[in-house]
């Protein structure tokens, strides 16, 4: 069997459903892909069956006992006293660069030793990690150790802004290869790479299942529905997305906002929604599962997107996937996805008023909304379509020697 280990801070997730497909579909392509999870997993009761299993079949780090943890941590000294000499000090070396925190040193020396443990008894050689993120100095403490190699999945942009206390270019210049889901994101690790590592930069996007997300049926409200996914955090801008339907009133457009999501930002957005008098017309759900989420679209007359700092979000291509008219803006990869005026509209970050403009465009030109949603439909069709771009993720596994 081709096996890999999938290492993520939060396995399932929600707001992550693109990890869970591409792991389904490694394994539909002969891999026995085994994730673990550092924490575990939050929402759960708005997943999926399937998702649920997943979660039940996961390692959580975090649930393993004391005794449990010392004796991973002794199976590894014995097994090679030089590896494990070699992780110790790399993770005291964290005292003094990346995070400079001696309780994350600790949590990660830790992990460490009790992913390796895990995965010698397992036979498992290589680790997947997505984003960069802290478990990927875990990742990097197993492979000091020895007899295990890791790749990363880049998304950005956040990891872009803490590169520094993150050790990025560390992570990057240790790992096998790195996927990067746009050209941005690629240009942001060339920023901070030496030439000769930009070979093993490589382009592979995020997708959606163009079956899964099938073009919407014809949407026939009463009044226009403006439909924004993603959690409820600063980075999504949707405080200004709050402003421009506030514009949009102002100047009696009739439309309903509904925000699919929860996170810390819920309560000023509500009390925003009540100050601009807009609380007939806005509605919060909360976090919701895949197949909720896919009702909202079906009933959904444009998407929008108000982000400061983004990937390339996946919502956007389930939206445009769906054929929904999208509004977003022009920040990192988002521009890649989105061609404005040929499959959906952008704007720049923080204008409100730009915002209300195209959305009140949307609102009164029927035969706009159906030509950019039809384009829009097509562009994920050719570059964004999930098994294709999961397909690349397999070969790159497969070339680079890190299965056999």
């Amino acid at each position: 069997m081709r096996n890999l280990a999938y290492l993520c801070s939060e396995y399932p997730a929600v707001s992550q459903t693109f990890v869970f497909h591409e792991i389904e579909f490694l394994r539909q392509a002969g891999f026995n892909v085994t994730p673990v999870s550092v924490h575990q997993p939050a929402n759960l009761a708005v997943m999926t069956v399937r998702e649920r299993q997943e979660a039940a079949e996961t390692l959580v780090m975090t649930h393993l006992r004391l005794p449990e943890i010392l004796a991973a941590h002794l199976r590894m000294l014995l097994r090679s006293p030089a590896g494990y000499l070699r992780m110790t000090a790399s993770a005291l070396s964290l005292l003094t660069k990346g995070p400079k925190n001696p309780f994350k040193a600790l949590a990660y020396w830790v992990e460490a030793g009790i992913l390796l443990n895990w995965m010698h008894r397992r036979g498992i050689r290589h680790i997947h990690e997505h984003f960069a993120a802290p478990t990927a100095i875990v990742a990097m403490l197993a492979k000091r150790y020895g007899g295990v190699t890791y790749s990363l999945s880049v998304h950005g942009p956040d990891i872009f802004f803490v590169q520094d206390s993150e050790l990025l270019a560390d992570k990057v210049d240790k790992a096998v290869f790195t996927r990067c889901i746009s050209h941005f994101c690629r240009s942001q690790l060339m920023r901070i790479t030496s030439p000769n590592r930009w070979p093993h930069l490589h382009i592979v996007r995020c997708g959606v299942d163009p079956v899964v997300y099938d073009r919407r049926p014809a949407t026939d409200n009463p009044t226009p529905e403006i439909l924004c996914v993603g959690r409820l955090v600063p980075a999504k801008g949707q405080h200004v997305l709050l402003a421009a339907c506030a514009l949009l009133k102002a100047r009696h457009r009739s439309f309903r906002l509904t925000f699919v999501g929860g996170g810390m930002d819920r309560t000023s957005l509500e009390q925003h929604a009540a100050a601009a008098g807009l609380n007939a017309q806005v509605r919060f759900t909360g976090p919701l599962g895949q197949d909720e989420v896919r009702h909202f679209y079906d009933q959904a007359d444009l998407f929008v997107l108000a982000s400061f700092a983004e990937g390339v979000p996946v919502v956007l291509m389930e939206a445009m996937a769906k054929a929904i008219p999208v509004v977003s803006t022009r920040i990192a990869g988002i521009p890649e996805l989105i061609d404005h005026e040929e499959n959906g509209l952008l704007v720049d970050a923080g204008d409100a008023e730009g915002l209300a403009r195209q959305m009140e465009r949307l609102i009164l030109d029927p035969a706009l909304c159906g030509r950019l949603g039809a384009a829009g439909r097509n562009k994920i069709m050719r570059q964004y379509d999930l098994h294709r771009n999961n397909r690349q993720m397999a070969d790159l596994f497969q070339l680079k020697g890190v299965v056999s």
